[in-house]
């Protein structure tokens, strides 16, 4: 029989034990309590490829009203899709995820507007938009496109030789044609048509319209003018600054008018840029060089001003940090008038210069010229009512397919927040969905072999070398 001593510490180490597994396991509850209700995640990848965008962000955690969202596919697909949506569900209780196997349940699939091209359906109310894959670029559209159910047009005006909406080589503007119908925008071209009180007027065969017949549509809730390589008549001034002054909203993309190397510059547009002028903003004919250096990380000239830091403004707030290029950009200057309210956007640093001469060979001196920070863009707003805003940015290639395209540039997201600000959707202003960046690992022989002498050889061999070393010791 033990001794009463013995029994009293057994007692006591026994309660010991059952106190330490309690608190093991309250805090084993607790920690997944809190893991469950507060899932958070951190991201460790270059290229944040498991993180939500900006933009994705702003309009889930804003939603005003229930949005249901539908998975369709096998329910061994189930877990994969999850780790997209549930990402999206976390970010606001408004967001209802659900997950169908319409070949188990093929009615319940029809009900909630299955399609064989769908992956994802998105009920809004009693609006609804599809997905067709589970990437983030797809299911933000259809959110925003289900949200945003009044119809907003972009026009590209196409009256003196402007970039095309519709050009996919590396100087026509198709993504950002793309980018905007993500965002539920229409886009097309517009030419310019007679306006509604002399469109019933009989004109003879070969007449004109009269100077003061041309109008822009009202449907066109933006107007793009990107690059007009000819003089606009006076009737086509007479449109736009009818058009925008009443209330309307443009987007002016000019280039510099001098020559460049071998290519024929755009005519000055003079009638242009007196209206600009009236509107306080003030075109300059040079060519603004980026000396700092920064662009050659990129593997940009001077050519292209490099923008790291922007001026305050609801258009370029998403933007810090983000780098943005103008390649063969003018200046800008701005004065105060009384119409109109301008803000600066961009502006380059202390380390460039804004020449207007440049020789036959592309030769630049840079010791004249207007020395930094130059303005590159701005933004106008009219003070009547309804309120005209306009835009103006020193060159037409910001915005072009080779730049926009870049994934090491945030042009795609300036040149879309733009528009967002003119069309007054200010709340799809931020940084969107990129498509996931392919990495693949180039391995030359040489590298190969290394790592197999590596992996299989050295690192094995020194785990067992001082396993044999430590044994030695403590023999």
């Amino acid at each position: 029989m033990a001794p009463a001593w013995l029994k009293a510490r057994q007692t006591q180490y026994t309660a010991y034990a059952s106190v330490y597994i309690l608190v093991v396991l309250a805090v084993l509850v607790a920690v997944n309590f809190l893991a469950n209700r507060y899932d958070k995640s951190y991201d460790s990848t270059s290229n944040k490829q498991f993180s939500l965008s900006d933009q994705t962000v702003k309009v889930v955690k804003g939603l005003k009203s229930d949005v249901q969202l539908t998975y369709f596919g096998g329910q061994n697909e189930f877990r994969t899709a999850r780790d997209t949506l549930d990402r999206y569900s976390s970010l606001s209780p408004k967001l209802h995820v659900t997950y169908i196997d319409p070949e188990r349940k093929p009615q319940i699939a029809k009900a909630a507007g299955y399609r064989s091209d769908s992956a994802v359906m998105i009920e809004s109310g009693t609006r609804r938009e599809s997905a067709k894959s589970l990437s983030e670029e797809e299911v933000t559209g259809a959110l925003i496109r289900s949200l945003k159910s009044d119809e907003r047009t972009v026009c590209a005006l196409s009256a003196a030789g402007e970039r095309s909406i519709d050009d996919t080589d590396t100087a026509g503007y198709s993504l950002f044609k793309q980018l905007l119908e993500r965002d539920n925008y229409k886009v097309r071209t517009e030419t310019l048509r007679p306006a509604a009180a002399s469109a019933n007027k009989p004109i003879a065969i070969g007449q004109a319209p009269a100077a003061s017949s041309l109008e822009i549509p009202k449907a066109c809730t933006v107007l793009v003018i990107a690059g007009p390589k000819n003089d606009y008549p006076v009737p086509v001034i007479n449109a736009l600054k009818t058009f925008v002054e009443a209330g309307g909203r443009a987007l002016f993309l000019l280039d510099t008018p001098l020559r460049l190397g071998d290519s024929e510059p755009p005519t000055e547009n003079e009638e242009l840029l007196k209206l600009l002028a009236d509107w306080g903003v003030t075109a300059n004919k040079d060519l603004v060089l980026d000396l700092s250096g920064v662009g050659q990380i990129f593997r940009l000239g001077p050519e292209v001003p490099f923008i790291l830091g922007y001026e305050s403004h609801a258009i370029t707030q998403p933007l810090a940090r983000v780098p943005t290029a103008f390649p063969l950009s003018r200046s800008l200057e701005t004065q105060s008038v009384s119409k109109t309210a301008i803000s600066k956007l961009v502006a380059t640093t202390e380390a460039s210069v804004a020449t207007s001469s440049v020789s036959a060979r592309g030769a630049v001196d840079t010791t004249k010229g207007k020395k930094g920070p130059l303005t590159l863009a701005v933004a106008g707003t009219f003070s009547s009512s309804p309120q005209g805003r306009f835009v103006v940015v020193g060159t037409s290639r910001a915005a072009q397919n080779s730049i926009a395209g870049s994934r090491s540039l945030g042009n795609r997201d300036l040149m879309v927040n733009i528009v967002n600000w003119l069309s007054s959707d200010e709340d799809l202003i931020s940084i969107r969905p990129k498509t996931p960046e392919d990495r693949p690992l180039n391995m030359t022989s040489r590298r190969l072999n290394s790592t197999f002498w590596l992996s299989i050889v050295v690192f094995p061999l020194a785990v067992v070398g001082f396993g044999l070393i430590t044994w030695w010791r403590r023999r």
